[in-house]
């Protein structure tokens, strides 16, 4: 299994490839789009600001790559909200992989979101085995909205998607390189899955 974690410049990802590790696989970090189009699985990691990381892929020529694979496709948090139409964090256009906008949390609530929380309506592979009302980790300060393409949620204040899929697209909000079984579960899913 060849698999490809995008490698342009966006925070510490090395937790991703250890947890990969831990279930018995191991991946390349790389920007080479050759490689990230050959590769049978893509993790697409973030951590940080929306629009400096966007600046990065534009850079590197990664924002035309990515939204042309065919395989699939993993975004992970900061990732998973860089593969939307746009974001609010610094007015940001995305991707458009999948068709909405990215939003701050609004006043009144506690910014960033950090810690667990659970996520339920679960659907499709990426969940298989995981139990309605698992806890998962986040951070973060912005959020998608629910829409069709969501395939969980969870709620801070009110309901929002927890990850999203659109054809071979799958994007989580939650970290789960950090989410303990349950997020070791997803990871193999997605490593498993059917392409």
């Amino acid at each position: 299994m060849n698999i490809a974690i995008i490698d342009y410049g966006a925070g510490n990802i090395q937790s991703i490839r250890f947890a990969l590790e831990r279930l018995g696989y191991t991946a390349d970090f790389t920007s080479d789009a050759a490689r990230i189009r050959e590769a049978d699985r893509v993790i697409f990691p973030g951590v940080g600001e929306a629009g400096s990381a966007m600046e990065k892929l534009e850079d590197s020529g990664l924002d035309q790559v990515i939204p042309g694979l065919t395989q699939p496709v993993l975004g992970i948090c900061l990732g998973m909200q860089l593969m939307c139409r746009y974001s609010e964090e610094g007015e940001t256009r995305g991707l458009g992989i999948f068709d909405m906008e990215v939003r701050r949390f609004p006043k009144g609530l506690k910014v960033p979101q950090i810690g667990w929380n659970s996520i339920h309506r679960l659907k499709g592979p990426l969940f298989k085995g995981v139990g309605e009302g698992a806890y998962v980790y986040l951070v973060h300060s912005y959020f998608a909205p629910l829409s069709g393409d969501t395939i969980a949620g969870s709620e801070y204040g009110f309901e929002y998607s927890a990850a999203l899929g659109h054809d071979n697209f799958m994007g989580v909000q939650f970290h789960p390189e950090k989410s303990s079984k349950d997020g070791a579960q997803i990871l193999r899913n997605f490593i498993e899955m059917e392409p």
